[in-house]
């Protein structure tokens, strides 16, 4: 089975992680401890081992490798509600922290760990069958997520070159910034990401504060109301790779349809049907409904406007009992429309 290796680093990139397999889990039907619960067993476990390693017992364990340079994090994950699923291996820390400095994530303190943690991702991949690609949970903005983060990258790179290199990253903002160093880690971050990854979903903080104001109608959001957001978006656009369905069915289908050149290669996330907890009733979950939802410039979970720019490709991702035929109409609809914000040169670019 084309298996995909999960890597979380630093404390934003463990706790989205965290939060990530909490949800997946409850998808396919595997409780706190590793069992299968699902009603469904066909669908939920066709093709479980994308994320899962199946061990003695019948137990499902996340192909995941947790690094951090504190151990602070890698504790509440591991006290926390799925803690107990994680190979207790595959936990990788150091003891200074990295004080949200990309240098020493990259070059001092965070070089001293990466080998370590290159030897348990080596030990993931011979696991698998055949290994599809890397997906790895971080922040552009701290120390370790970036600049480790980023080392780690290069080197999974020379030592996979031709594995798909997937992240989810959360890009700093400067309306809700935790340090005054985040521009500077982002911008080296970057540098990065472009050359050594084939896809990177970008989101921020500030877009997803806001869809927790405007859409959620959320007054006080908390960090874990961001992570379940986030967790959301991660879970869907994962979703054609773990349940079996029409398009994108791997890393790298999805990265022929979305990447026009190489460099070319960060995604902004949309996603629906996102309600306040009181207007859920009054609106319809029609695929036209969702569409417009998820073109949505409040949807999007990246703080930029796509009204100001145009769309070079689109991947649509429905889930559930969809008619086919009406979302190819709807995508047609919704292309010939706005004919405006699609660029020309790419004919058919909304998948």
């Amino acid at each position: 089975m084309r298996e995909i290796v999960h890597i979380q680093a630093g404390q934003c990139g463990n706790q989205i992680g965290a939060k990530f397999w909490e949800v997946i889990s409850n998808e396919h039907g595997i409780d706190a401890t590793g069992a299968f619960q699902g009603e469904c067993g066909d669908l939920q476990l066709e093709r479980i081992n994308v994320y899962y390693s199946e061990a003695s017992g019948g137990k499902y364990v996340p192909r995941a490798v947790l690094v951090d340079l504190e151990p602070g994090t890698m504790d509440s994950v591991r006290g926390g509600p799925f803690g107990q699923l994680f190979r207790p291996d595959n936990f990788s820390f150091g003891q200074s922290g990295a004080g949200n400095n990309w240098a020493k994530g990259h070059y001092t303190e965070g070089a001293e760990l990466v080998d370590s943690v290159l030897d348990i991702v080596r030990k993931e991949a011979e696991a698998c069958d055949c290994l599809q690609g890397f997906q790895l949970t971080h922040s552009l903005g701290g120390g370790t997520g970036s600049g480790m983060g980023t080392l780690l990258i290069s080197k999974i790179r020379e030592e996979f070159p031709d594995r798909i290199m997937n992240t989810f990253s959360i890009v700093p903002s400067p309306k809700v910034s935790d340090t005054v160093v985040e521009p500077y880690n982002a911008t080296l971050s970057v540098h990065q990401l472009i050359e050594n990854t084939d896809e990177t979903y970008c989101i921020d903080n500030e877009a997803l504060y806001d869809i927790c104001f405007r859409t959620l109608k959320l007054t006080t959001p908390t960090y874990s109301d961001l992570n379940h957001l986030v967790s959301a978006a991660m879970s869907g656009v994962t979703t054609c790779l773990r349940f079996p369905g029409q398009l994108n069915a791997d890393l790298r289908k999805l990265a022929v349809n979305m990447v026009p050149f190489p460099r070319l290669h960060f995604f902004m996330t949309g996603f629906a049907p996102l309600t306040s907890r009181g207007a859920q009733q009054y609106r319809a979950l029609t695929v036209p409904e969702l569409t417009q939802q998820m073109f949505d410039a409040k949807n999007m979970m990246a703080a930029c406007d796509p009204r100001h720019g145009r769309y070079l490709t689109v991947a649509a991702i429905f889930r559930g009992r969809m008619s086919m035929k009406e979302v190819d109409e709807q995508m047609m609809n919704t292309q010939t429309k706005n004919s405006s914000y699609f660029v020309e040169w790419i004919p058919n670019n909304v998948k």
